[in-house]
């Protein structure tokens, strides 16, 4: 493949060489493409962290390079070479999932678990600053900054708060926490109060898109404000919007 410009990727696969003295090896990734990797001084390495872990050293790096069928994501820099087919790619960083092959952290019995506590608690911190207040949906918000906090938007989407809700539950069912299903059955009774519409015409139940909250006024959205859906009702937002209750549902039998 002749690539002449320069861009940045990972590459995954499983290691087939090592050259020490050169400083670089080789690997071959799942559809056995090989790949040599260039180690550059500034090339660093770190294996597996979970949601709630600090930096995880994997130590000398050496042993891991060394040891063929190791798998690693390597991220880092292609450079064309003219006159090459290939182009040169430089390693900046190593990710190992294990610390020989065939062995991933991620298989590890209490790995999901924990990562999913860890996700669970934080959107109680940041949708509702949980433990300090109490777990309230009015103060939920679609939109969040990568930290956490609030962006000042005050729409509420049924289809959003449903998912988070389907979170809190299967959170529960793996880790017994009461306040994950605290927040389900919290997020279930709020979208069963404020997001149904209710025709009693056609004895049918239509959920809103969502809710823009301005201090004590509510203005319930009933059609989608999004683009591709203007003016509709998705069947994908109406099936969303079950999702978060089902999966408390199967949970209290309620």
């Amino acid at each position: 493949m002749n690539i002449d410009f320069t861009f940045s990727d990972t590459i995954a696969g499983y290691i087939t060489g090592y050259n020490a003295e050169e400083r670089w090896f080789t690997l071959e990734t799942s559809d056995k493409r090989p790949f040599k990797l260039n180690l550059i001084p500034s090339t660093y390495a770190r294996s597996v962290q979970n949601l709630t872990e600090g930096w995880q050293d994997p130590g000398d790096i050496t042993a891991f390079l060394s040891t063929n069928g190791q798998y690693v994501f390597a991220y880092g820099t292609f450079y064309p070479n003219a006159g090459e087919n290939e182009a040169a790619f430089e390693a900046q960083q190593l990710i190992f999932p294990g610390k020989e092959p065939k062995v991933y952290r991620h298989e590890e019995q209490n790995w999901w678990i924990t990562q999913i506590s860890s996700i669970a608690s934080s959107y109680l911190k940041w949708q509702f600053d949980y433990p300090k207040e109490e777990i309230n949906y009015k103060n939920y918000r679609t939109m969040l900054h990568l930290g956490g906090s609030k962006k000042g938007d005050y729409l509420q989407e049924t289809d959003t708060i449903s998912r988070m809700v389907y979170g809190f539950a299967s959170a529960y069912l793996l880790t017994g926490k009461d306040e994950f299903l605290e927040g389900a059955e919290l997020g279930t009774e709020y979208l069963r109060d404020h997001m149904r519409f209710f025709d009693q015409d056609d004895d049918l139940v239509y959920w809103y898109h969502g809710l823009k909250v301005e201090g004590q006024k509510e203005t319930k959205l009933l059609t989608s404000e999004f683009g591709d859906d203007l003016d509709a009702l998705p069947m994908y937002e109406q099936i969303y919007a079950l999702a978060g209750p089902t999966q408390t549902y199967r949970i209290t039998g309620d």
